[in-house]
């Protein structure tokens, strides 16, 4: 792009004198980090033609079950009281999280009522 230019002359674009890392070594990185990249969601865990091996898919639900656990215990909180994560942070509840909680505690007395629970 600097060729291209018409106002001023290219040296002006040009900035050799603030890179610290030569052309040829960035490009260099560049092809070492190509392979090393991926994508989300670029294997699907039901793809028959998805090459994985059986340990990678193994290590893989083991790290989803992990993960489970961590957020579950967050999850289990928020599912108790939905007005829990304003007032973790000294807030009045939104009139949402207090509608979402009168209406959980009306379905779990009434199964609870029934026997369900």
């Amino acid at each position: 792009m600097s060729g291209n230019s018409n106002v001023g002359n290219s040296g002006v674009y040009e900035a050799n004198e603030q890179r610290t890392v030569s052309d040829a070594q960035i490009e260099e990185e560049k092809k070492e980090n190509r392979f090393h990249e991926g994508k989300d969601n670029s294997h699907l865990a039901n793809d028959s033609k998805d090459e994985r091996s059986i340990k990678n898919k193994l290590a893989r639900e083991e790290k989803r079950e992990n993960e489970e656990e961590e957020v579950s215990i967050d999850e289990q909180r928020r599912r108790q009281d939905a007005t829990l994560p304003a007032r973790a942070h000294g807030n009045e509840p939104s009139k949402g999280a207090k509608i979402d909680q009168q209406i959980r505690e009306e379905e779990e007395e009434e199964l609870r009522r029934k026997g369900k629970a």
